[in-house]
């Protein structure tokens, strides 16, 4: 089966076949084994990805070209004035959509995952794109102490009746571009994926490039996730998600 879409600047490098042998992805179904964190099992995984956009109207039209679904409508996050769509897209894990909500107020800080930058304005305005990824941890207080590197604050945070925690640089900036996710720990009860609309879109991959590819593999060791992406050389620093649409297209999003 052949697949095509168009070259957009989603960032879409390529689409990989699922029926041939143009290329060969790792399956994240690594992405539910468990890590050790100073000796206590800790359950790390892929909670969510994250696409930016300078509104939902263009990131959900932009999904539809690519992946031939319509992600539907979440929800709005008083705390930062943005909002989003969702779909889950596995077992435990969803795709995001977030944009700035033009009706909200401004919020009292900076907004998260680099919206109110500039250059990550002028970026979204082209075209939506890769933000960031999020794990989920049950252990988000010792995942915090033990980091070799700061995190940021750790938010409390809500959206309708759903409460979390969530790791949030001051600055708003993402570690290393994005290329190291931002943690969350969910209030008990179940992860919110498995009521999201289900449209057959899967995660495959996360994908991190980088000039120095053993360095970022050095970090994602200390934080017990390295086994939740795969990392390649690139001259210059990249995030990607491989997703497998309903009729079993496997695109990049990057």
């Amino acid at each position: 089966m052949m697949c095509a879409c168009a070259h957009l600047h989603l960032d879409v490098e390529h689409i990989i076949f699922s029926d041939n042998n143009l290329a060969v992805i790792r399956s994240a179904r690594r992405c539910g084994r468990k890590a050790l964190l100073r000796g206590n099992e800790v359950k790390n995984v892929i909670d969510h990805i994250a696409i930016g956009a300078s509104t939902l109207d263009q990131g959900v039209n932009a999904l539809r070209d690519l992946l031939g679904v319509e992600i539907p409508r979440g929800g709005k996050h008083p705390d930062m004035s943005t909002h989003n769509c969702l779909t889950r897209t596995g077992d435990g894990n969803f795709l995001e959509v977030i944009a700035i909500d033009p009706d909200a107020p401004a919020p009292g800080r900076v907004r998260w995952f680099t919206l109110d930058d500039p250059v990550t304005q002028a970026r979204l305005n082209a075209s939506p794109g890769a933000l960031c990824w999020v794990v989920g941890t049950d252990d988000l207080d010792g995942i915090v102490a033990n980091s070799l590197f700061d995190q940021g604050e750790i938010l409390h945070l809500s959206r309708g009746n759903l409460r979390w925690r969530l790791t949030v640089p001051k600055d708003g900036n993402l570690l290393e571009g994005g290329l190291l996710p931002a943690f969350i720990e969910w209030s008990p009860g179940p992860q919110p994926s498995g009521g999201m609309q289900d449209l057959g879109i899967r995660l495959k991959s996360v994908q991190l490039r980088h000039p120095n590819p053993n360095a970022l593999q050095s970090k994602l060791q200390a934080l017990s996730i390295e086994h939740l992406a795969e990392i390649s050389e690139a001259e210059e620093s990249s995030l990607a998600f491989v997703v497998e649409t309903p009729d079993g297209c496997t695109v990049e999003l990057n």
